[in-house]
């Protein structure tokens, strides 16, 4: 490798991020008369950090098609998924060359290992939720630009450490809130830039639906597979016995059963919840902020593994007046009611992976008028982030070191307005919430809920004692 070519590749990359979370700045790649020849040394390194379902079918396959980066390494606590993502990407760059050894992909089984690496520029997180945040941290501290996929956080206090830590280091950032991209959903901005034009009036009301996970899942005890790293795969969270409904199928790449446990994950309230709670933030211009109230209850499994809710209803209060509801009896999707007429955008009937739940049947973009559907916004009016692609918003932005679609801050605020309905569906009553100080008013049993005990050596909180 040209020693030289690399170190301006390195520093070019280490420079700060411009533009501030309320910024929209469009990116655009350097050419590469800038950079120097078409060179492996010369494009951005990336470490893969879980190789599951969501980086075969989506982060992977994201990435690897945009010639401007190299997948150069893969991580994986699976030993045999891991070998399966090594084989996958060298492959593909065998295929794009000709070439058997056209790149040879490094393998770790510990994310921490391939922090090390001062080769890789930028990592992408597609890991079960409870172990988002703190690879996402550890990024940050080893001056990684991240990719993280959605949830951000499995706290409020998790998300507010990684919002601040991220933001603080300066790194490229870009959350899986993919229904900011234009590919494949156009509607979801164009649904947000005729709401913040004001073409349905002042919004009074935002009708969000999700889908449920069902319950069920074996509670017998398995014999630990030799491929997998169990004990590290738990994390931070409580020791519990090997379960494959416990943890992801060993034959495929199918729905796995940590979705559907509160240990790893807050269920579908984060799950889709995060999605289309960004779409509302988003349309609502309370990107940066939160609700001040929130009143819900949900049903809950009493047998079985699979723990996380069941059907609920949630009733949050902004302080800019509007009432956000969601309810799993709702068309899945974000429905923006206002004094002059409704906006109701979807992914229709499309899906992020194979395995995910069904999106309904309804149209993927209607209005209450046709005069709403056709309106256009002018030159002077407010335009939205836009980005064809997701994955390529994120790489240039490790480029340009301009803004991506999310920030931290942004990701933060959709997942924490998750966490909150989760709290208030778990007590079954109302909360107050501080969206400023990030604590619940007068209420001490529901500020214990911010956070849960994290299980030594892992979590946020050991990352961070390495500032």
């Amino acid at each position: 490798m040209n020693s030289h070519l690399h170190f301006s590749r390195r520093q070019f990359l280490k420079t700060s991020l411009a533009g501030a979370a309320g910024v929209s700045l469009m990116p655009t790649i350097i050419p590469s008369s800038v950079l120097g020849a078409d060179a492996p040394s010369n494009k951005i390194q990336i470490g893969q950090i879980g190789c599951g379902r969501i980086a075969n079918e989506m982060d992977m396959p994201g990435i690897l098609k945009h010639d401007i980066a190299r997948v150069v390494a893969v991580c994986d606590l699976d030993s045999k998924r891991l070998g399966l993502a090594k084989a996958r990407v060298e492959k593909h760059y065998a295929g794009k060359t000709g070439s058997p050894t056209a790149l040879v992909v490094r393998a770790f089984g510990d994310y921490r290992e391939l922090l090390k690496d001062h080769q890789i520029d930028a990592v992408a997180i597609s890991t079960p939720d409870h172990w988002h945040s703190e690879p996402v941290i550890a990024a940050a501290l080893a001056g990684k630009d991240i990719y993280v996929q959605k949830p951000l956080s499995m706290t409020l206090v998790e998300g507010r450490e990684v919002s601040d830590i991220v933001s603080r280091k300066q790194r490229a950032f870009q959350i899986g809130s993919q229904q900011r991209s234009d590919s494949p959903w156009p509607q979801f901005r164009r649904a947000c830039e005729l709401v913040r034009n004001g073409r349905i009036g002042k919004v009074h009301t935002v009708q969000v639906g999700l889908p449920t996970d069902p319950s069920g899942g074996s509670t017998k005890e398995d014999p630990v597979p030799a491929n997998l790293n169990y004990a590290m795969w738990l994390g931070w969270t409580p020791k519990a016995p090997y379960n494959e409904d416990r943890v992801h199928p060993q034959k495929d790449f199918s729905r796995p059963g940590w979705l559907r446990i509160d240990s790893y994950c807050l269920g579908m309230i984060t799950g889709w919840g995060s999605h289309h709670m960004d779409i509302a933030h988003w349309g609502m211009d309370t990107e940066l902020t939160g609700p001040i109230e929130a009143d819900g209850h949900a049903e809950f499994p009493k047998s079985g593994l699979w723990n996380v809710h069941g059907p609920y209803h949630i009733e949050m209060k902004y302080a800019n007046g509007a009432t956000v509801i969601i309810d799993n009896k709702f068309e899945n999707g974000v429905r923006f009611e206002g004094s002059e007429g409704w906006v109701f955008v979807s992914r229709g009937s499309a899906k992020a992976t194979a395995s995910d739940p069904a999106t309904g049947k309804s149209k993927a973009f209607a209005a209450s008028s046709p005069t709403i559907m056709k309106s256009e916004i002018g030159p002077n009016e407010i335009h939205l982030h836009a980005s064809s692609d997701h994955h390529l918003d994120w790489l240039n932005s490790i480029r340009t070191r301009q803004r991506a679609a999310t920030t931290p801050e942004i990701a933060h605020r959709s997942t924490s307005a998750c966490e909150i309905a989760w709290i208030t569906m778990k007590l079954g009553r109302k909360v107050r919430w501080d969206p400023v100080k990030e604590v619940f008013l007068n209420d001490d049993q529901a500020n214990a809920m911010r956070s849960r005990p994290q299980r030594a050596p892992y979590g946020t909180e050991r990352a961070l004692k390495k500032i």
